[in-house]
């Protein structure tokens, strides 16, 4: 009998173990390792951080590092992704830096990106500059995809 409760807790002290191994930072967000995770898409190096996006599949829960939104937006289209729409998606924001919903973040179109799409990720519209135009992440989608490379 105290074998059995002692298999379930080495069992379980296993599986913390496990769990606390894989590194997170805010939100659920995996730990991005600058200047050394690579770009699932075009394979740069991630270095930009501000424009860096993280996608974890909401299946498998296995995070894809991009350095641009372009690169994620067509990684979905190229790849056939069926799980895109379920995708859990972060993407920093330009002024903090800090990673936020991809989805309700309001995003300006004239920014110098890693690969030159040009839209960054704004918390809130305060902090987009007055005059520029303010896109949804479903306007970002359809750009790129309509611009391609």
């Amino acid at each position: 009998m105290i074998v059995k409760y002692l298999k379930v807790l080495l069992i379980f002290v296993i599986g913390i173990t496990f769990l606390a191994c894989e590194k997170k930072v805010e939100k659920g967000v995996s730990e991005v390792h600058w200047d050394r995770d690579m770009c699932s898409r075009c394979v740069m190096v991630v270095s930009d951080r501000k424009n860096t996006v993280q996608v974890r599949n909401p299946e498998t829960s296995k995070a894809y590092m991009f350095d641009d939104i372009g690169c994620m937006a067509l990684w979905f289209e190229d790849e056939n992704i069926e799980w895109k729409d379920k995708a859990i998606v972060w993407i920093t924001d330009v002024k903090s830096g800090e990673f936020i919903d991809a989805r309700v973040a309001f995003y300006d179109t004239n920014n110098i990106t890693p690969m030159a799409y040009g839209f960054s990720a704004h918390i809130s519209k305060d902090s987009i500059t007055e005059g520029e135009e303010i896109i949804s992440y479903d306007e970002v989608i359809n750009r790129v995809v309509k611009i391609g490379k």
